[in-house]
């Protein structure tokens, strides 16, 4: 059991300690399920499976690297 709360409300906001993985799903939520209708449950875990490994983990910027995606990152280490 956690001994401390996992949002935090400071300045009439709310502040979680969890906003990557709510980000996380959040994106997953919106650009891969949503309004989405899956015939059988590993229908639905492959399409998941695929958008984590094609779009998300390639494609997203991050802030670490100067808002590129990891692609693009590479590539601009290769090329300098």
């Amino acid at each position: 059991m956690l001994d401390y709360p996992t949002k935090w409300r400071f300045g009439g906001f709310f502040y979680s300690l969890n906003a990557c993985a709510e980000g996380f799903f959040h994106s997953l939520k919106v650009e891969c399920i949503h309004g989405e209708r899956f015939a059988t449950r590993d229908a639905m875990k492959q399409t998941g499976f695929e958008y984590i490994e094609t779009d998300y983990n390639r494609n997203r910027l991050h802030s670490s690297l100067g808002y590129l995606s990891p692609l693009d990152f590479e590539a601009q280490f290769l090329i300098n």
